[in-house]
């Protein structure tokens, strides 16, 4: 009887322990998406944007050939055009550089290179290894105050959430001109990561990965840059 009433007992408490959980996730995923509305904006609504200090592009997928996939490449496309529109004079790439054979943010560069950004506009942070790490470092190494961040609908809310937690007046474009392949499992992989980046920048606050001198967006990207 003792071990059938513990085992009773146990099962009440991992059930509870679960509604909890499921209550948590759909709370926090709601206050993430609720909190961030009113900064985000659709391409064709960018002249309401305030004049920011850059346009931030978070990495994303880059093929064996250096050519960028058709998710990095709206990003890119739309960051290009609001540049281009003047509602930032700099272009701030945040990837995945951590391994000589895989380059996220000088792919981003040759790209936008190609369709006619000035070099010297482009700043490169190699070591935005995630959304959290790249607006982290956004403000502590490239001293950014003012920041539009372009990518796809659903990851807009957790970096508009994650950026104005740490302090940045962050806006945030859609760069959704088409459907994409897996948009399920991005849906899905989203919601948890804007639990695991809630508690980041409300309880944990973390460091990212690489910090180190600043490279203020307002002065020379050169040092940013690691191709000759």
């Amino acid at each position: 009887m003792k071990k059938k009433r513990r085992l009773i007992i146990l099962g009440i408490i991992a059930a509870a322990l679960f509604v909890i959980a499921l209550f948590a996730y759909f709370m926090i995923n709601s206050i993430v998406i609720n909190d961030t509305d009113q900064y985000i904006y659709d391409i064709g609504s960018i002249d309401s944007l305030e004049k920011a200090d850059c346009v931030l592009v978070p990495g994303a997928l880059v093929y064996d050939d250096e050519s960028l996939s058709l998710i990095l490449k709206d990003r890119v496309d739309y960051a290009i055009a609001i540049y281009e529109a003047g509602k930032a004079g700099k272009l701030l790439f945040s990837g995945d550089h951590g391994q000589t054979d895989y380059d996220e943010v000088n792919a981003m560069m040759d790209y936008a290179i190609a369709q006619g950004v000035p070099e010297e506009d482009i700043f490169l942070d190699h070591a935005g290894f995630s959304t959290y790490e790249s607006l982290y470092r956004a403000r502590d190494i490239f001293c950014v105050s003012d920041v539009i961040i372009v990518t796809q609908a659903f990851h807009l809310p957790r970096a508009v959430y994650v950026a104005r937690a740490l302090g940045l007046d962050a806006a945030g474009v859609n760069s959704d001109p088409r459907e994409y392949a897996n948009a399920t499992y991005d849906a899905v992989r989203e919601s948890l990561a804007r639990v695991k980046d809630f508690f980041y920048v409300n309880v944990f606050l973390p460091e990212p990965t690489y910090l180190g001198d600043t490279i203020p967006i307002y002065g020379s990207s050169d040092e940013t840059h690691d191709k000759g």
